[in-house]
């Protein structure tokens, strides 16, 4: 083995950049919208590339049953080209966009953010550059400040940008009179303790993932089970798999998986790995499904605390802030296969696929306003 660490040493980062990404963004949460600009919100959209549409979903339940209005997470290409106009602009400032983009540089992220402003939307961008295209083209800027770490498939910037959305979702649901404001602090503290939570569980995480990493080195293919608050970090997770990887990975809800994941060929080298935390409604189909992949002789990762075998994760007062910690498993899973069969994060930019050099592929593209 090469010794590549990149994406552990990521996460091993994580307890204390979850701390100090508190510390920065709670105060800017209270203040980033004003009282009546949380009152007059009617809708809120979410939307991102990549990682960042995987924050918008995990987060989108949390939104909803903290703020108790609509919430819909839209990849930002589908907000830039094809959802219809007339979803914009029904009522003054009307939804309010929440575009999230660490780099603020994606080409998608900047036409739809300026295609929801251009036909009446109120648009936040939470993103870590404030001169990029998106803060620019944003009504507001909510600004992330992710200090610089060894390069890895995104881990830190991923963590932070959903330590964001959830201030903002306490923050807005506070302000509306959904919950106390002890209340409000409670959540928030809750994600302090995630924090110290992952502190002491990491080494027991990692010392299991590096053991089923040599047991799962020949792997063909990977399937990231998650449904409701969890789908988002299957989505997530499979992005990791292919960034770290190359190797085929999809993500599903338990019950789509059923009608479709369940007859892919080759079970014995297709993994199956499943978000499975006790307190999601719909636990009773995950772990039907578990059984049906058993039967199918997949091989299993359960994560959470679903059965006696899973591996466990942070888990704290409040459901929604699970999403902060329970990717971790897998990230450091992916970097120790990596490192046994020498793969190499995002092929390395090399070959066929210097085309993501520099992120050229996904930010030097055509801006079309429609």
């Amino acid at each position: 083995m090469s010794g590549y660490r990149g994406l552990i040493n990521q996460v091993y980062s994580l307890p204390e950049l979850i701390r100090q990404q508190y510390m920065d963004l709670e105060p800017k949460t209270r203040s980033v919208l004003s009282t009546p600009e949380i009152f007059r919100i009617m809708r809120i959209v979410l939307t991102g590339c990549g990682d960042s549409f995987a924050a918008a979903l995990s987060v989108r339940d949390a939104f909803m049953e903290l703020t108790g209005l609509s919430v819909e997470a839209i990849p930002a290409i589908e907000l830039s080209r094809s959802f219809p106009e007339n979803y914009f602009g029904w009522a003054p400032d009307d939804p309010l966009v929440i575009a999230v983009s660490n780099s603020g540089c994606v080409a998608r992220m900047n036409e739809a953010v300026r295609r929801a402003s251009v036909h009446g939307a109120f648009t936040l961008g939470v993103t870590g550059n404030s001169s990029s295209p998106l803060a620019k083209a944003s009504n507001r800027i909510l600004e992330l400040s992710v200090p610089p770490f060894e390069s890895a498939p995104g881990t830190r910037s991923y963590a932070v940008s959903l330590v964001a959305l959830l201030l903002l979702a306490i923050r807005i649901g506070e302000v509306r009179g959904r919950y106390t404001m002890d209340k409000g602090m409670a959540m928030r503290l809750d994600m302090l303790r995630q924090a110290d939570l992952l502190d002491r569980m990491l080494p027991e995480i990692d010392s299991k993932m590096q053991n089923l990493a040599s047991d799962w080195i020949g792997m063909e293919a990977f399937d990231f089970i998650g449904t409701g608050m969890e789908f988002g970090t299957a989505w997530y997770c499979h992005a990791k798999i292919l960034e770290m990887l190359g190797k085929y990975s999809f993500f599903q809800n338990s019950e789509d998986w059923l009608h479709t994941n369940l007859f892919l060929r080759k079970n014995e080298t297709t993994a199956a790995v499943v978000f499975c935390d006790d307190r999601n409604p719909a636990l009773g189909r995950t772990l039907e499904l578990i059984g049906y992949a058993k039967d199918l002789k997949r091989p299993l990762l359960v994560i959470g605390d679903g059965l006696p075998e899973s591996i466990q994760v942070p888990k704290s007062d409040y459901y929604f802030n699970s999403c902060l910690t329970d990717f971790v498993p897998v990230n450091i899973l992916a970097n120790y296969i990596a490192d046994i069969i020498g793969e190499e994060d995002g092929r390395g930019c090399k070959g066929v696929w210097s085309i993501a050099e520099g992120a050229k592929c996904i930010r030097n593209s055509e801006i079309r306003i429609i």
